[in-house]
């Protein structure tokens, strides 16, 4: 299959290694990460506006909310495990191969989600059954972001590595935007019994056109050049999860807690809002959803490639620090903008601000998080430390802020994010700037 590349090989100064055409990289990495987005946002807008009355009918609002909201969170747990999985391959056999598998198990997961019967027609195994899907999906979604931000740096020429690293990360908000402008699509031309009967399911379905497309597109790939090279140096390792959990659990960790601010701040903003804001704030679920879609591609999407660009030039470190600090601002003021009914310029105050800084916290850690691990160990280092921060920072965070916000009042939404951002301005300081890393070792 690696023939079907018949471009004019691109060269490093230093080392004579054939890549694939920037455009198959970017469509090669962008599209997987854009598939796992809509699936996610599929399952987070669903498990915040329909999965508590189809699965959970028979438990009192909040409750079946709570619920819900924790079934989203099972794929977040499954995840290290498909990190480990996969690194272990990816590290072992390449990155390309790893990919498609990856792509193949989380769009299968989904597909499946889209049938199962709800609670009035098998009762609770309605519930496991998605829990099950939702394990499946995210064991697939574990190999995926790591195995997509590879392909993307490992073809990088070494002073745009950042830049590379975003092609991936904005498959976020056009993952986002898809499914988002899909659901408001439906919810304005069906009826809500409609949605709650079948719409609902459209999302999951259509998801298999894009696994489709992502799997040819991934199949035209060929091996990155920095894995090949380290084949030729015999600088694989058979054991490479014993590797970097005996050299790099500091990285390790520092990288999760990095990440683990960022996805709370991502969740907290997607599904836990969509929540809130259609059960306390008076909104519609539409109405929302299309302010979401314009927070997303006005503000995230343009972030990620531009404050990827600024990491290459002044380093991954002062942008990603400084966005840090300002998120620990953020956690403390939010709270305030979403208060009285349909409070249209408090919501766009919590979202645009709340976009700003998520754009300029997620475009650089594409090539962060790979820069810390050395090749023969980088998709399991960066895999393993990117799903163990979703499971710290995304998990739990819609369930946890609600249960907050239940129990201590509004006030107190961010206080979890508020600990997490502490933790990531500290991991920063402790971490060195890592733009000019040897990254062909």
């Amino acid at each position: 299959m690696d023939s079907t590349v018949t471009n004019t090989p691109q060269t490093n100064s230093k080392l004579n290694v054939k890549r694939d055409p920037v455009k198959t990289v970017i469509l090669a990495s962008m599209m997987g990460t854009a598939i796992e987005f809509f699936d996610f946002y599929a399952y987070g807008t669903a498990s915040a506006a329909y999965f508590p009355k189809i699965f959970f009918p028979q438990m009192t609002p909040l409750l079946a909310t709570l619920l819900s909201l924790l079934t989203f969170g099972v794929a977040f747990v499954a995840r290290p495990v498909g990190s480990f999985l996969f690194g272990h391959y990816g590290d072992r056999l390449g990155r390309k191969k790893t990919l498609v598998v990856s792509l193949l198990v989380m769009g299968v997961a989904t597909v499946a989600i889209g049938f199962i019967p709800s609670y009035q027609v098998i009762g609770v195994w309605g519930a496991l059954l998605l829990c099950l899907c939702r394990f499946v999906q995210g064991i697939g979604l574990g190999g995926e972001w790591s195995g997509a931000v590879l392909v993307a740096t490992e073809n990088a020429p070494a002073n745009k590595r950042a830049l590379y690293g975003a092609f991936p990360e904005v498959g976020a908000p056009i993952g986002f935007f898809l499914c988002n402008g899909l659901f408001f699509a439906l919810e304005r031309v069906l009826t809500p019994t409609q949605m709650m009967t079948f719409g609902w399911r459209i999302p999951f379905w259509a998801s298999a056109v894009l696994v489709v497309i992502g799997l040819y597109v991934r199949r035209r790939l060929q091996e990155t050049p920095l894995f090949k090279l380290a084949q030729e140096r015999d600088n694989t390792t058979a054991s490479p999860l014993r590797e970097v959990f005996r050299s790099n659990w500091r990285e390790i960790l520092k990288g999760t807690f990095i990440m683990g601010a960022t996805y709370a701040l991502f969740f907290t903003l997607t599904t836990w809002s969509l929540s809130y804001a259609t059960t306390a704030l008076g909104f519609t679920s539409s109405e929302f959803l299309l302010l979401l879609l314009m927070g997303a591609i006005i503000e995230f999407a343009v972030l990620i490639m531009l404050t990827s660009v600024l990491a290459d030039r002044v380093g991954r470190k002062k942008v990603l620090l400084t966005a840090s600090v300002a998120l620990v601002g953020y956690s403390l003021v939010f709270p305030y903008f979403l208060t009285g009914q349909h409070n249209l310029v408090g919501v766009l105050l919590f979202l645009g601000l709340g976009f700003l800084v998520m754009g300029t916290l997620y475009g650089p850690v594409g090539a962060v998080l790979p820069e810390l691990f050395p090749t023969r160990a980088r998709y399991s280092g960066a895999g393993i430390t990117y799903n163990l921060a979703a499971v710290v920072g995304a998990a739990v965070a819609p369930t946890v802020t609600t249960w907050l916000i239940a129990n201590y009042g509004l006030h107190s939404a961010g206080y979890y994010m508020l600990v997490l951002s502490v933790l990531a301005v500290i991991s920063w300081l402790l971490t060195k700037e890592t733009k000019d890393v040897d990254y062909t070792k």
